[in-house]
């Protein structure tokens, strides 16, 4: 009986040696015990010899060949939580020895058993892509994002390219309860997992991601067999929305039908907001974080909508909380305008993005995008019954109206809707940081607090007739 230990639970490529050398001396599957550096004797089969064989050695004369795929199907089902996949992929292993085209045979047992696994360890990888969750720890220049999830399957480090790629320009950790992964910008490291006792409470994420993280880089067995398989990772294309802000806890995604004809008005925003989550409407929800929603009092009697969510608020998961947010803040203080009582949204509720290096820069919304998330505002309009809706930029009006609006023939006056409410347009915040001329950007934030004036006597003359 050989008892063959791997360095971890991602270990394919000891098993793959392993099981390679053992098929080339004619070892059967049933003189085989598989097990995993560090599980404890009990775990042990019962009988096994207290000093098992060696290994054979792996020079031998003989030599055989098996399908390219299989090995594509055991990199993916050696994942899988099962303990006995070991075992069941050598038997396979074994048996195509002889019978090739065993594989084509999908009745077969040993076929679908480690086919089923596979699936499940790519259905885990498109959870954890869709639902991670990053909160922010820290501010600025010493700002940290964590989040966490609970796999079925060892897929962390399997599905950790995904997220370094995704979010390169920003350190962050996912703590799991079988390894933790940290990205710091040029690689990714792997420290032990933290138990499900102390998985973090709402709010308590930062306490845990402090008391844990340690940034640097494992040596050991492990943490080795996780850089192979990170290396690796390309064969599983990883399949990467909030409960709260701070947890990728387990959602799961609801069916992918189209939404566009689902207008059923909610009871109240937080139905809504919940339905918004899982829009499938338009393909932007495939690379944006999450829906980015609105926020603000369901009695708002304005309602400020702008364009698309950016970089800041795809990962906060809140409109308006970067740059052109704060821009904005600034304006409706200036024009008077109590921003506590204001609605703010956005046309479009996925982050619409072209990567170039570690940046994600934005790009404008296409019409067929706007269609497809007007449902959301029009929504979001008979749940609040604004008495003004604010247009910010192009986008925006486009939404409102209904078709393409020019905002220089439009802007800073009262336009009449169709349900008897009054629409403004103006510009967005975020044209107002793009002017490069100190002396241009100074007059147009003036026009634009000039423009939120008008909201303010509304707003105003609404306070004085409740």
């Amino acid at each position: 009986m050989y008892l063959i230990i791997l360095d971890s639970e991602t270990d394919f490529d000891g098993w793959r040696t392993a099981a390679r050398t053992l098929a080339l001396h004619h070892v059967a599957p049933e003189d085989v015990r598989w097990s995993v550096q560090g599980q404890t004797s009990d775990l042990m089969p019962p009988g096994l010899a207290e000093a098992p064989p060696h290994l054979p050695s792996t020079e031998t004369e003989s030599s055989f060949s098996v399908p390219a795929h299989f090995l594509a199907l055991a990199r993916v089902a050696i994942l899988h939580r099962d303990g006995e996949r070991f075992a069941l992929l050598y038997r396979l292993l074994w048996r195509l020895k002889v019978d090739h085209d065993l594989l084509d045979r999908m009745t077969d047992p040993d076929v679908t058993q480690p086919a089923a696994m596979a699936d499940s360890v790519r259905r885990d990888a498109q959870r954890m892509r869709e639902t991670v969750r990053f909160r922010e720890i820290g501010r600025e220049q010493k700002a940290h994002y964590a989040a966490w999830f609970e796999p079925e399957h060892h897929i962390v480090a399997f599905t950790a390219p995904f997220f370094a790629r995704r979010f390169a320009d920003m350190p962050w950790s996912i703590l799991t309860p079988d390894v933790c992964a940290h990205w710091d910008g040029h690689a990714v490291s792997f420290t032990p997992g933290i138990s499900r006792a102390e998985r973090p409470a709402p709010g308590r994420l930062e306490e845990t991601w402090r008391r844990h993280f340690q940034p640097r880089r494992m040596s050991t067995p492990a943490a080795q067999a996780n850089r192979r398989n990170l290396q690796e990772a390309s064969i599983l294309e990883p399949l990467l929305a909030d409960a709260e802000r701070w947890t990728g806890g387990r959602i799961a995604p609801r069916p992918e039908a189209p939404m566009a004809a689902r207008t059923k008005p909610a009871d109240d925003l937080d139905a809504l907001r919940e339905e918004a989550a899982h829009c499938r409407a338009c393909p932007l929800y495939k690379d944006a974080t999450q829906t980015v929603f609105g926020e603000g009092p369901q009695s708002a009697n304005i309602m400020l909508v702008g364009e698309q969510p950016g970089d800041k608020e795809d990962l906060a998961g809140h409109p308006f909380v970067g740059p052109a947010g704060q821009m904005l803040d600034r304006a409706l203080t200036e024009a008077g305008v109590d921003r506590k009582k204001v609605y703010v949204t956005n046309a479009v509720k996925h982050f619409k993005f072209v990567p170039r290096g570690k940046i994600r820069l934005h790009q404008k919304p296409a019409t067929p995008e706007i269609r497809a998330c007007r449902q959301w505002y029009e929504r979001e309009v008979s749940v609040i019954q604004p008495d003004l809706i604010v247009a910010m930029g192009a986008t925006a009006a486009q939404s409102v109206f209904g078709k393409i609006t020019p905002i220089g023939k439009t802007r800073g006056r009262l336009i009449d809707l169709p349900d008897d409410r009054k629409a403004l347009v103006t510009v967005h915040p975020s044209y107002l940081l793009r002017l490069p001329d100190p002396k241009a950007r100074a007059l147009e934030y003036q026009r634009f607090v000039d423009d939120l004036k008008i909201a303010a006597g509304l707003q105003k003359k609404s306070a004085h007739a409740a």
